[in-house]
């Protein structure tokens, strides 16, 4: 089934969705579910020539519970233009996520090699830098933005893209984020009404192919914007 993706921003290159909770960003080894570029694709024809099935021109994806910007090339140039940037870390994106517990510094830095945990290959964990066996750097820097009795708000900029990053830094520095069931720990408290984990991709900086240095952002959903304002 698919449905209508709000766009937040397009131009003859890129195409800047607002991904919704629930929706994965394109088939991989899946049939079931929704996914944002089957529905792209019915809208803008023009991205089945971009890439290769099933991402097409999704330029980076977020995980299926995570809600915010993702950006989708038109063309084959733009797609390579974007794609270099990622790779080069000159694209700069900010997260908001609510995690359990107080966390201790008002802001910080989270630097590891990331690989898949030997225990539940649903998962990454993090290993010590240069760990030869899990190579992949991961850096995560946040800032403290709110602190609740059983929850700190931060924002989240990555300055890598790794596979569950952010969610599996944040667990590695004991502060997991709420309602995320597969890095959270035993017994975690989480909100009334969360129903899924909060995260949501605010906003991201990149330089456009033909239009120079852009910002795009997200409003925090309904749902996470609710949780907030019950918190205590």
């Amino acid at each position: 089934m698919n449905y209508k993706i709000k766009t937040i921003y397009q131009d003859n290159d890129l195409i800047v969705a607002d991904k919704p909770p629930g929706v994965i960003t394109f088939r991989q080894n899946q049939d079931k579910g929704v996914f944002l570029m089957d529905s792209l694709v019915e809208e803008y024809p023009e991205i089945k020539k971009v890439g290769e099935e099933p991402r097409y021109g999704a330029i980076h994806r977020l995980d299926k519970d995570t809600s915010g910007v993702v950006l989708i090339a038109k063309n084959n140039d733009s797609f390579n233009w974007f794609q270099k940037q990622f790779k080069e870390r000159k694209v700069v994106k900010e997260y908001l996520a609510l995690s359990v517990g107080k966390v201790k510094e008002k802001e910080g830095l989270i630097e590891t090699n990331i690989g898949r945990s030997p225990k539940d290959r649903r998962k990454q964990r993090a290993f010590p830098i240069y760990d030869p066996k899990n190579p992949r750097l991961a850096i995560t820097r946040y800032k403290v933005l709110k602190i609740f009795e059983n929850y700190t708000l931060i924002k989240v900029t990555p300055e890598t893209g790794r596979k569950h990053q952010i969610r599996c830094h944040l667990a590695h520095i004991k502060n997991p984020i709420a309602g995320d069931l597969l890095y959270g720990f035993k017994n975690q408290p989480c909100p009334d009404n969360l129903e899924r984990h909060f995260l949501h991709a605010r906003g991201i900086r990149v330089n456009t192919l033909n239009y120079g240095y852009k910002e795009f952002f997200s409003e925090i959903p309904s749902d996470l914007q609710r949780v907030l304002d019950n918190i205590k």
